[in-house]
């Protein structure tokens, strides 16, 4: 899971926190809209919106829906930062698995058996009992427990294998939604979707589901990174053959 040290997103990160510890965007005051921020900066909206979301999450920043991005504190406030930066950063991270999971509920649906089922639906349960009491270790490694499951029985080794080479950075990504105190039941309820789907064998509601639910995650872990759209099942139309007379 090595990449590039330091992506543009994380330069963002860096240039907008300097600026705000420097008193260039004062506490209370509203940074410049995205579009001039971005060319600014010579990033992508989408970018942008990363970094913009990072700087929240350490409580630099307060992105208010339709009203813009304010500055809240000249000092990163968060107390649990990401601890596997030398390796991976959290988007990256996020991202491989966005990728990755999908493919493996999809393919995990085709194969999963009534004892997988009730399985999951087991890991579940202690999840939230979990879940509701703080334990967020022991929460945490069931979180993982649950998304290998179906990637074993996805039946791809070289996707187990690099997800079971990374557990720790895994289990680190799964619990810092955890931090979110009062969305900590949100990942008991996704898991419980991503069930529903893998019980009725669908593979495209399966997929749907676990992507959906790490993008969430994600968002809850103050990261935001862009996904594709779903694509329509609505078959495109016949195009018009003319008949030869």
């Amino acid at each position: 899971m090595k990449n590039v040290p330091h992506t543009v997103t994380d330069a963002a990160v860096a240039t907008i926190r300097a600026r705000i510890e420097g008193g260039l965007y004062p506490v209370g005051s509203l940074l410049p809209a995205q579009r001039q921020l971005s060319e600014e900066l010579a990033i992508s909206r989408a970018s942008l919106r990363e970094a913009l979301s990072t700087l929240e999450a350490l409580g630099m920043l307060s992105i208010r829906a339709g009203k813009g991005v304010y500055v809240t504190s000249a000092q990163a406030t968060s107390v649990h930062p990401w601890r596997f930066a030398d390796q991976s950063s959290l988007p990256d991270t996020y991202q491989m698995r966005y990728a990755l999971e999908g493919f493996a509920a999809r393919m995990a649906a085709l194969a999963i058996g009534d004892a997988d089922v009730a399985w999951l639906e087991h890991n579940t349960d202690t999840l939230h009992e979990a879940l509701a009491c703080d334990e967020l270790d022991e929460a945490a490694q069931l979180d993982f427990e649950f998304h290998m499951r179906i990637v074993s029985l996805a039946g791809n080794a070289a996707i187990e294998s690099i997800l079971r080479s990374s557990a720790d950075i895994m289990k680190e990504s799964q619990r810092m939604p955890f931090y979110r105190r009062e969305l900590v039941l949100s990942t008991h309820r996704e898991h419980g979707l991503i069930v529903v789907a893998l019980k009725a064998r669908d593979s495209a509601a399966a997929g749907a589901a676990i992507e959906a639910h790490i993008a969430s995650a994600a968002q809850r872990a103050g990261v935001y990174f862009p996904t594709p759209p779903v694509p329509s099942t609505t078959p495109a139309p016949a195009p018009d053959i003319a008949t030869e007379k």
